[in-house]
């Protein structure tokens, strides 16, 4: 996978603020325990060359991840990360000298944006994917929502005031590329050496990002008539019925279906804001996609997720999942 495809698919940058290379690499294993596999190392701090040794250690230690280097004011700080090893280049505002570096190096950058006319420049540098910074201050996703009008071939990297308790908003848009913020590894927890609650909370901020929740129980039944019956019998408890063609929905959460489909019980329905995502989140406990159940829009171009069945069942339930 391309840089890029990497932060697409974890939905989550993590960001760290911290020069000291050690404490770097610990801050960093209690992110990675906690399931974060994309971070950016800030340029926050005067000691600018140990922050760049930061960056070069980190990458050392965990050639898996994904790391960056973040508040990237200038071309000198670009250039001190690329050569620590960053794969990408945050910077919080539009700085051309920046861009241009970058993109004579190869190397990926998110400039910030705030306004229409800064995305318009970066458009003009062939650039579609956007820090956009301060996210809350700016309109949150009320505002992402609405430049997604005007331009539907940008995605941004929302970050500023964002938060386990609203992330869920952000990663829901289809414009938002992923999510960044530095909640889950707050400088006090890093200085406190509180790896334990790094993990937590990272583990916290996937599921948030994730943000499954519980669709339906779907209950297999022999033939029609048995399943007519099964909805004659969840009536008594006030659930009205609606039929489809598979099958009969009492309320929003339980499907009756009128023949016994993938499951020896039934199945699972879950909500997710990204299938892709999930299903990257869900391969390294043994779940994996039945491609043929598949549903996707913009068919035949298949540009996004909408359904599809797991191939490992809970307690005789299969489980699918569906996007929010």
């Amino acid at each position: 996978m391309t840089c890029i495809e990497k932060i697409e698919t974890a939905g989550l940058i993590a960001v760290l603020d911290t020069a000291d290379a050690a404490e770097a690499v610990q801050a960093v294993k209690a992110l990675s325990d906690g399931g974060i596999s994309c971070l950016e190392i800030m340029f926050r701090s005067a000691e600018i060359d140990r922050t760049a040794q930061a960056i070069s250690e980190v990458r050392k230690a965990f050639p898996d991840l994904t790391v960056g280097a973040g508040t990237v004011i200038n071309k000198t700080l670009a250039e001190k990360a690329v050569k620590a090893g960053a794969q990408f280049i945050v910077s919080p505002g539009f700085n051309e000298e920046t861009i241009d570096y970058c993109m004579v190096h190869a190397v990926q950058i998110f400039p910030g944006v705030s306004a229409p006319s800064e995305i318009e420049r970066a458009l003009s540098k062939n650039l579609a994917l956007l820090k956009f910074f301060p996210a809350e201050a700016l309109g949150g996703p009320a505002m992402l929502k609405a430049l997604g009008g005007p331009f539907p071939q940008i995605k941004f990297l929302p970050s500023g005031g964002l938060t386990a308790e609203n992330v869920g908003s952000y990663s829901a848009l289809d414009n938002v590329a992923a999510v960044s913020g530095s909640w889950m590894v707050q400088k006090q927890l890093v200085a406190d050496k509180n790896w334990a609650e790094i993990t937590r909370l990272s583990h916290e901020a996937v599921l948030a990002v994730l943000g499954f929740t519980f669709a339906h129980l779907g209950i297999n039944y022999s033939d029609p008539a048995a399943c007519a019956q099964g909805v004659s019998e969840l009536g008594l408890f006030g659930f009205k019925s609606r039929e489809t063609e598979a099958s009969w929905f009492c309320g929003e959460s339980f499907e009756l279906m009128k023949n016994s489909i993938l499951g020896k019980n039934g199945h699972i329905g879950i909500m997710t804001y990204s299938i892709e995502r999930a299903l990257a989140y869900l391969e390294p406990y043994g779940y994996h996609p039945v491609w043929d159940t598949a549903k996707w829009t913009g068919e035949p171009q298949k540009s996004m997720l909408q359904f599809i069945y797991l191939d490992k069942a809970l307690n005789g339930f299969s489980v699918h999942l569906k996007r929010r």
